[in-house]
């Protein structure tokens, strides 16, 4: 049996809806485009959307829509996926990393007090694995220091956080990237819905709106004009891609509920091996399983075992402070932050495992990957 990472889930519905870009003759950003964005501010409960041809530089239009300069700092959580960082380097900023916690490996703002400066000008809540960060403590920092909030939701499109504070008065039920100034997702083969690749901006202020009009449009309002009162550039997409996303959308139900469906499964199967554990899911948090996410004993060897058995896991991040790419950023970090360890996300990292989790993933599949993994650790036992 060959099991992937990833499957993406596509059928003759996308390349249906593909198909009419044909028949109309609009095959650049047009009509289907601005029904998905009208269609996410509905489903994300936001007064503006825009487009980016993918999540990297959907963080990075926020970062310029934000003002942020060379020689600011943000920061960014430890453990992520490289574009976090990469997009604050990319708009000639420095990323400070921040530790996070072992629980769910999501941000831990109390860790964050000691890196802030006089150079720190925004944070970045980024929620990994289908979850939701604990909102009321990054809102509660960022108003303390004066920052702005860039959330990267790349992971955790649809997810809902359960217990938002406004002034510590007001409960509201809202969507992960909803609550900063400005949130990013993506829409890569591996996401929760997918068009193959794509990224998406959201936000509810008119100023940082007005300016990704001009940043994402070569510095203009509108196209089909050649006066250009600003800066800016073409971060558009095509109707392409959009109708795979509007057929994706028809799906997010059904999608959810596989997943759910997976991660129940693989709870109930794996809960009889002592040497696994699933992440934890906070009650504050809805969650969409972006992978299956399991803490392993031996991992290493494990991951390489289900390898040669034809499934294919793959490892949680590898911290941003141990990038080669980052490496004159810690030199900096190191400068600046003394001692300041990262014992959670290396732990991360050395011990997490990922295993499948696409919607179309099959009940004997599930079967075939915790068998395995059963047989493994039985096999390492009696060799001890």
């Amino acid at each position: 049996m060959k099991i992937p990472q990833i499957e993406p889930y596509i059928d003759l519905r996308e390349y249906e809806e593909i198909k009419s870009c044909f028949e109309d003759n609009w095959i650049t950003e047009g009509p289907k485009s601005a029904l998905f964005i009208q269609k996410v501010k509905e489903l994300l409960g936001v007064k503006y959307a825009h487009f980016a041809p993918n999540g990297t530089l959907s963080l990075y239009l926020i970062l310029k829509a934000l003002g942020i300069k060379s020689g600011d700092e943000v920061l960014v959580p430890d453990f992520t996926f490289f574009a976090s960082a990469s997009s604050v380097e990319m708009a000639g900023a420095v990323p400070v990393f921040c530790e996070v916690n072992r629980k769910n490996f999501q941000i831990d703002v109390s860790k964050c007090e000691e890196l802030v400066s006089v150079r720190t000008k925004a944070i970045m809540p980024v929620h990994i694995y289908g979850m939701s960060v604990n909102m009321n403590e990054v809102k509660r920092f960022a108003d303390k220091h004066g920052l702005k909030i860039i959330e990267d939701a790349a992971q955790a499109f649809s997810v809902s956080y359960s217990d938002y504070r406004f002034n510590d008065t007001e409960d509201r039920i809202r969507k992960a990237g909803t609550f900063g100034d400005a949130g990013s997702f993506s829409f890569y083969a591996d996401k929760t819905i997918t068009m193959g690749e794509g990224g998406l901006i959201v936000t509810n202020d008119d100023e940082i709106n007005e300016s990704l009009l001009y940043l994402r449009n070569q510095g203009r309002i509108n196209s089909g004009t050649f006066i250009h009162p600003q800066i800016g550039y073409n971060f558009r997409i095509t109707d392409f891609q959009a109708a795979i996303g509007l057929i994706q959308l028809n799906k997010l139900p059904e999608i959810i509920e596989n997943k759910k469906r997976i991660w129940n499964s693989f709870a109930e199967k794996l809960s009889q091996i002592d040497e696994v554990k699933l992440i934890e899911v906070e009650a504050f948090s809805s969650h969409i399983p972006f992978r299956t996410t399991i803490i392993a004993k031996d991992a290493f060897d494990l991951m390489n075992y289900l390898s040669k058995q034809g499934i294919q896991p793959r490892t949680f991040f590898y911290p941003m402070h141990k990038q080669p790419a980052f490496k004159g950023f810690m030199e900096y970090h190191k400068k600046h932050f003394k001692n300041y360890s990262f014992e959670n996300s290396i732990f991360g990292y050395e011990n997490g495992v990922c295993l499948p989790s696409f919607p179309t993933l099959k009940e004997e599949q599930i079967d075939f990957i915790c068998n395995k993994i059963k047989d493994f650790y039985l096999s390492n036992n009696v060799k001890s």
